[in-house]
């Protein structure tokens, strides 16, 4: 309620001064002259309070500026240039300049619409996880710490690595033509393989 009162108040006080403003008797304010009385380049805090603080001095810098009613000589020239241009224009012409100038408004704006979306479908297609962490994760550690994996060979694989001798070398054998690859520390009279199937050596019997 005081909210209301008080705009009720405001709104009484505004009509009160326009119909002052807009009779018959009272002069044109864009008459009457603005003339500064006092200037001083010392600080006013009286002005510094009306302004609220954006007016520290009321000096001859500041007064040209806000006191002004006209705008600069060249804005006034450019202003009264375009007036003129704007007159000698007939309305069908008008009418045809501004439906152009409102269908090339229409067509920007649906272009700058458009790449907004495609933007962010794009980003949401970013975002969007196109792998599974968990599976990731067992990957990883099966290839790296073998974890998951069966120590059962399957059926029919050729080849047996001896248990008997300590420091047996890694045999890796799948396809005819690969070669044997022997770990670091290996002994030097372990028995040669090639492709999964052992051969004897010299004097020792085949197991």
């Amino acid at each position: 309620p005081s909210v209301l009162d008080s705009f009720a108040l405001l709104s009484g006080q505004l009509n009160t001064l326009n119909k002052v403003l807009k009779h018959e008797k009272t002069p044109l304010l864009r008459n009457q002259v603005i003339i500064p009385l006092v200037l001083s380049p010392d600080r006013d805090e009286e002005i510094m309070r009306q302004t609220e603080g954006r007016v520290p001095v009321f000096s001859h810098e500041v007064v040209p500026d806000h006191l002004r009613t006209k705008p600069d000589p060249e804005v006034e020239e450019q202003e009264k240039q375009l007036i003129t241009d704007a007159a000698r224009i007939s309305p069908d012409v008008a009418q045809k300049q501004i439906q152009s100038l409102n269908k090339m408004c229409s067509n920007l704006l649906e272009k700058i619409s458009k790449e907004e979306r495609e933007s962010e479908s794009g980003g949401l297609r970013q975002n969007k996880q196109t792998f599974n962490p968990a599976d990731t994760n067992a990957l990883v550690a099966a290839v790296a710490f073998g974890k998951g994996l069966s120590n059962r060979r399957p059926p029919g694989s050729g080849g047996s690595v001896q248990t008997g001798q300590p420091g047996a070398g890694a045999i890796i054998a799948g396809a005819s033509g690969m070669q044997q690859v022997p770990m670091a520390g290996a002994p030097a009279q372990q028995q040669p393989m090639l492709a999964g199937v052992q051969m004897a050596q010299a004097g020792q019997p085949g197991k």
